[in-house]
């Protein structure tokens, strides 16, 4: 419940900062209504739109069992056990290991993974980050996630054609037209980046959650514990080329631990989900399956 109000706390955020920044950039009420519309439509449109948007971005291609019957029986045996309808399963091409979910709900979602990743992890370590993507589906994250990216993404996008604004047309001057010039100055220096650390904030708060439910679906903390820091390994060699506004929803950070990427890493360390997951070993009780 705590991390659902942070998460809904950061959301309300991010849907502020656009609405401050219409305010600033037009001014007055009409700054103001476009803004909240602004926020609506991309809220909306993401709510219907983010699961296509998502595989769209990575070149995800849905597979069948005959394709992928190792797969397919993981996703399907976990997702009896956790009681969701069966999401759609998609490949993504390319060596680098990673995967994500996506969707608006259990009823509409998607288990995306990379052809790489089946090639590094084993049969244990796979299923253990299947039930991270299912427990994403399960807690709505996969929503929350895209509208996040979709907000942010609104938020840089008119940052910058305030930007282009600035240099190519000179601004207005005109006070019952144009908004407050602080107010332009800061969203073209200030926005993107405020928008970032909000979508991240909410990013590293669902990680761990999904980490948790991983382990109580499969009963084998251990085992994501293992494929994580395998993935992470893996990233260094292999980083994915990823839409930074879509990073949020992959499973391990893509970009290799320098000090920019852990600056502004869409996950917490491997190394605390790690530590959580093992202390988690110690609270599960055995489980039979």
């Amino acid at each position: 419940m705590r991390n659902q109000l942070k998460t809904l706390a950061l959301l309300a955020a991010l849907s502020g900062l656009l609405i401050a920044i219409s305010y600033w950039v037009f001014g007055g009420t009409n700054g103001l209504i476009i803004g909240i519309v602004l926020a609506a439509v991309t809220n909306l449109f993401s709510w219907y739109q983010s699961d296509k948007i998502a595989l769209a971005v990575y070149r995800a291609q849905p597979v069948s069992e005959t394709q992928a019957p190792e797969l397919y029986r993981i996703v399907q045996r976990l997702s009896r056990r956790a009681n969701i309808p069966m999401p759609g399963i998609y490949i993504v091409p390319g060596e680098t290991a990673n995967a994500f979910a996506t969707g608006r709900d259990p009823e509409h979602a998607a288990v995306a993974v990379t052809k790489g990743i089946l090639n590094v992890l084993p049969e244990d370590e796979l299923e253990g980050v299947i039930a991270h993507e299912l427990t994403h589906i399960i807690n709505r994250d996969t929503l929350t996630q895209a509208v996040a990216a979709t907000v942010a993404g609104a938020i840089s996008f008119l940052a910058q054609m305030v930007s282009y604004g600035l240099w190519f047309g000179g601004g207005s001057r005109d006070d019952n037209r144009g908004g407050n010039p602080l107010g332009i100055l800061l969203t073209v220096l200030l926005a993107p980046l405020a928008a970032t650390i909000i979508q991240l904030a909410i990013s590293r708060t669902r990680e761990f959650a999904a980490d948790a439910g991983s382990a109580r679906l499969t009963g084998n903390p251990r085992a994501l514990a293992r494929a994580l820091q395998r993935l992470e390994a893996t990233a260094r060699q292999l980083p994915l080329n990823a839409n930074p506004a879509f990073e949020p929803l992959l499973i391990i950070n893509p970009i290799s631990g320098q000090f920019l990427g852990k600056l502004f890493s869409s996950h917490p360390s491997t190394e605390a989900r790690v530590a959580q997951l093992l202390k988690l070993e110690q609270e599960l009780p055995t489980a039979v399956y």
